[in-house]
């Protein structure tokens, strides 16, 4: 989870990742189906159709990645506005932050990085439902927040950071 920060961590044992606008939630495929859940372990499986669709055509037997589902606007930056009073959800696809489990196996032990392409890989050919969110090695933490800032996006850039 983000947690505010008086500045960006720095140094070469950090991953940066930019913080999209909108619904925290983990996608989960196995044996019983597949269920969008929320923090509160809310289901929501029936509001964002195009993510249950790419979850559902990856080709892995069970997975949960934990993301953020979203819907950009005109210039590709998500906007929670499109999100808050449900008109776009139809649209909202999932930005994958992180992959947990893989076909029976916990991936939580193995380094971030092992997880992260391991969910480049199984996403690599999915639809348009799941987009990997990418992550930057810069060892200058506040380099990447004023780039997020430049472009519109990565929390509160007015303010104190927001950091995952």
């Amino acid at each position: 989870m983000p947690s505010p920060a008086d500045r960006p961590p720095s140094g070469t044992n950090w991953i940066h990742e930019i913080e999209h606008d909108g619904y925290r939630l983990m996608a989960r495929r196995d044996s019983v189906g597949i269920r969008l859940i929320t923090r509160r372990c809310n289901n929501w499986s029936d509001r964002f159709p195009l993510v249950v669709e790419a979850v559902n055509h990856l080709k892995v037997r069970s997975c949960l990645i934990d993301g953020e589902v979203a819907c950009c606007d005109d210039k590709g930056v998500a906007s929670f506005q499109l999100l808050r009073h449900r008109r776009n959800e139809p649209w909202a696809f999932l930005y994958a932050f992180d992959l947990l489990e893989l076909n029976g196996t916990d991936l939580r032990k193995e380094p971030i990085e092992v997880r992260k392409a391991t969910l480049s890989r199984i996403l690599r050919k999915s639809r348009p439902g799941v987009r990997l969110n990418e992550h930057l090695e810069h060892p200058e933490g506040a380099v990447v927040f004023q780039q997020a800032c430049k472009m519109g996006v990565g929390g509160d850039c007015f303010g104190a950071p927001r950091i995952a």
